[in-house]
Parts: structure tokens; C-alpha cells; sequence
């Protein structure tokens, strides 16, 4: 089975990553939770998708359509389109219709399909139209920042910007930075001592629950079942 995926960073204050992915034998996927969502282009059997990916609060199943490709734009925290609500989609997904090989349609205009080098310009233009926006109170306080305002204001700021509570963004991120580490060899114990989790049971659960796989199952040189995009931040 295979499920390959390539990504890379971004210079954009709007995307948190850029990445595109083919599939070949394989018929699903673990989706690891995430507090980000995407914009997800992908062409099976000459048909042209598009679709806004919410993000997902656990770990699920997925299926993988055979021989397919896709390319996605993971925006960063706070970022959101105001005519799509972030709550709506969190678990759900909104499917852009009429999309085909050149274009689709969004918010009543029509858009060229971006790809995997020009990412930034198409972003730049969602920008420019009003059809992207970014709370800069939940970028500055996800970088440690202090804001001069109420948790309640916070917690509804968050809430408006991704969908999810502070609380839950750093729970979701915390689970995803462990499978990265474990995934590259460190110990259990030693990822319980950096990311404070209180023991090794804690650390079981949140894995269970964010990744849907063991700490074993994610340090397998050979996975059985390929993961959604996992990447070191």
C-alpha cells in the first residue's frame, strides 16, 4: 500500500504548510485530528474536486480513492473564510461545486485551480477579494503572546477564528508533535517528559484518541496503515 505525500512550509502568515499526495493500492487511511483546515484539490478517473476540509477533533478512518491525486493548502491557525463559518466545519467538510481541470467556482466568482508551486499567489488573491481572513489576537496568542483581553473574549475569539476552544488546539497539536517524535525514534518516556504529559497512560490515551494509533504501532519502520499528513512544526 501507498499513500505518498510531499509538503513543504510556507512564507505565508496564511498557510501553515502546502502538500500533495498520490494513491496507488491503498483504500483507506488513519485521519489524524487536526486544528487546521484545508482547501483539498484532488482528480480521480478525470474527475476534478474541490473541497473545504474542517478540522477533526479525533482520529477516524478515511477512504482513499485508488490512483488518485491530491493537493492541499493548510491554513494557518486564526486564518478562516467568513462566509463559511469555522464551526460548521469542524468534522464536516463543504464540497465546492463545478470544479473541473482549469477552474471552480468560489464565492460567486471563478477561480484558476492553484497547485503546489503557486499556493501563495492564489492565497494572496483570497486575500485581496475578502474571501480569506486571519484574527491576529489568535496568531499572537498561539505564538505566547499575552493579549490585554478576558478569557471569555479569548475563548470566543478562538472559537469564531477555528472552530475549537484553546483548549482543544493545544490538546490536538500536543498528540500530533508526540507522533512526529515517536515516529522518529524517541522514547515514550522521554515524549511524556517533553510535552508534559502526566504519565505514559496519558500519553496512551491521547494518542488513541488524536492519531487513532499505539505508540508502537507509530514506531513500526513498515506501517501497515498510512497516515494523513504528520509533519515536525
Amino acid at each position: 500500500m501507498a499513500l505518498e505525500i510531499e509538503s513543504r512550509p510556507s512564507d505565508s502568515p496564511y498557510i501553515e504548510r502546502v502538500w500533495r499526495s498520490t494513491s496507488q493500492d491503498v483504500s483507506e487511511m488513519t485521519s489524524v485530528a487536526t486544528a487546521h483546515w484545508d482547501l483539498v484539490f484532488w482528480e480521480h478517473r478525470g474527475q476534478v474536486s474541490v473541497s473545504v476540509q474542517g478540522p477533526e477533533t479525533r482520529a477516524a478512518r478515511a477512504s482513499v480513492p485508488e490512483d488518485a491525486t491530491f493537493f492541499g493548502i493548510v491554513f494557518a491557525l486564526g486564518t478562516s473564510m467568513p462566509h463559511l463559518p469555522a464551526n460548521r466545519l469542524v468534522d464536516a467538510s463543504a464540497e465546492i461545486p463545478d470544479a473541473t481541470r482549469r477552474t471552480f467556482h468560489l464565492k460567486g466568482s471563478a477561480w484558476c485551480l492553484p497547485d503546489y508551486d503557486n499556493a501563495e499567489m492564489f492565497v494572496r488573491r483570497m486575500v485581496r477579494e475578502d474571501v480569506l481572513a486571519c484574527d491576529p489576537v489568535v496568531a499572537a496568542v498561539l505564538d505566547g503572546a499575552s493579549p490585554d483581553l478576558s478569557e471569555r473574549t479569548l475563548q470566543r475569539r478562538f472559537l469564531a477564528a477555528t472552530g475549537l476552544t484553546r483548549g482543544a488546539v493545544r490538546q490536538i497539536e500536543r498528540a500530533r508533535r508526540a507522533a512526529v517524535l515517536i515516529r522518529e525514534g524517541v522514547p515514550s518516556t522521554e515524549v511524556v517528559h517533553r510535552l508534559g504529559y502526566f504519565d505514559q497512560p496519558h500519553l496512551a490515551r491521547s494518542l488513541a484518541r488524536y492519531v487513532g494509533q499505539t505508540a508502537t504501532r507509530l514506531g513500526e519502520r513498515d506501517p501497515v496503515e498510512p497516515l494523513s499528513l504528520l509533519y515536525k512544526t
